[in-house]
């Protein structure tokens, strides 16, 4: 077994995915491997920012607020004396770090797109946990990407980009061998959420504590909701456009309660390509740290005795957000990221009990059916669009939802 040797750049370090990545580092290390961590970037929480600092010895750390830096150097005290960077600025040093053989992009949100970008654009490989980064801004991803492409060479060869997502990972996977003319299509899988056989007629009735039951996975609030109204899996779709270069005909979605199914390929003769493991997100974020090598694991291992597959089309009744998204994926332009924007306002609205589930849907249909939209954005025009969402969708929930 090949001995692992990476300096990574972590952004997000405190989320969900950024813990689990410092967890895989330390499980590799311990396993004989080599990665070190040359700089952290968070928001907040800066009590758990300061013991990952103390325990990775970082020679950088970001932060949200400048107001947070004296805060910070208390929590330090003497177990750390490195550098302090702040806002977008510091995102941007830490996806740029001169020592960094790999970039981790684990924000949530917008935000995450210009790091991605910055890193690329200094030559880092990055992995990448930032849906944004390919929803919003996947065509000004995909450009950067073609700068590092050498002659004959697909998109399945670049190594500049690794997905974290689980679903991404398996079809990355599954398509490192293949050509494109051997690629039938692509489907990606979905638990379907908690409300994969509630009855239609109910759905008015549904409260926040129901919705945020996801029957799989352990996610944050806005994810969670989004894989109720399968939102999330609209984005993924779009991700998986840019990140494999194949159109939307091409790329197809099925309800698979059992998540153990990650993806699959359909081939032109008509054979199937699945990758199949335990829903545990280490497994991915592990190969994204470690490729193109495939390294041992401690994650438990799927019983295939005990499985019961299930697959089932995505139903234009129940799950009416999903495909408003997925055409505004098709629409391109700003289109994409009006739908990110207005979907987080409208999620943070339902959490917040001032509108109903069934307005989330609602609410981007209206603000999608608003938009003019601007083919080819650049990162300016992208955060316009962001606002001009934001805003259009408060004012509708406040008003008609």
């Amino acid at each position: 077994m090949p001995v692992i040797s990476k300096r990574l750049a972590l952004l997000g370090s405190t989320g969900s995915i950024g813990t689990q990545t410092l967890a895989v580092i330390e499980g590799l290390n311990r396993a004989g491997h080599n990665l070190s961590v040359v700089a952290l970037a968070a928001g907040k929480n800066l009590e758990l920012l300061a013991a990952q600092a103390q325990r990775f010895q970082p020679e950088l750390i970001a932060i949200e607020r400048a107001k947070d830096v004296g805060r910070l150097r208390q929590l330090l005290k003497t177990f750390w004396n490195g550098e302090i960077a702040v806002g977008g600025e510091g995102l941007q040093a830490v996806a740029t770090h001169p020592k960094a053989d790999l970039v981790v992009n684990a924000l949530v949100g917008a935000v995450g797109l210009i790091p991605t970008l910055e890193a690329l654009k200094a030559k880092k490989i990055v992995a990448l946990a930032n849906k944004e980064s390919l929803v919003i801004g996947g065509h000004l991803v995909h450009a950067s990407l073609d700068l590092h492409l050498r002659p004959g060479e697909g998109v399945q060869s670049r190594r500049s980009l690794v997905p974290i997502d689980s679903e991404h990972s398996a079809l990355f996977q599954l398509l490192q061998p293949l050509r494109q003319d051997e690629i039938e299509r692509i489907i990606l899988t979905a638990s379907g959420g908690p409300f994969r056989t509630r009855p239609l007629d109910s759905f008015a009735h549904i409260t926040v504590e129901e919705a945020l039951r996801h029957p799989t996975w352990q996610m944050g609030k806005r994810v969670t909701i989004d894989s109720a109204t399968l939102v999330n899996k609209a984005f993924e779709v779009i991700e998986a456009h840019w990140l494999f270069d194949l159109p939307y005909e091409k790329i197809s979605v099925l309800i698979h309660p059992q998540s153990v199914v990650h993806g699959l390929v359909e081939l032109t003769d008509g054979s199937l390509l699945a990758h199949v493991s335990t829903t545990d997100m280490k497994l991915p974020i592990q190969y994204a740290l470690t490729y193109p090598e495939r390294i041992a694991s401690s994650v438990e291992r799927l019983d295939l005795v005990k499985q019961r597959l299930e697959f089932a089309p995505v139903g234009r009744e129940r799950y009416p957000a999903f495909w408003l998204v997925c055409e505004a994926g098709r629409r391109g332009g700003t289109f994409p990221a009006v739908a990110n924007a207005a979907d987080e306002v409208l999620v943070q609205k339902f959490l917040n009990n001032e509108i109903s589930f069934l307005g989330i849907a609602r609410g981007l249909e209206r603000v999608l059916a608003e938009h003019e939209g601007v083919p080819d954005p650049d990162v300016e025009e992208i955060f316009a669009a962001d606002r001009w969402a934001r805003q259009r969708a408060s004012e509708i929930a406040q008003n008609s939802l």
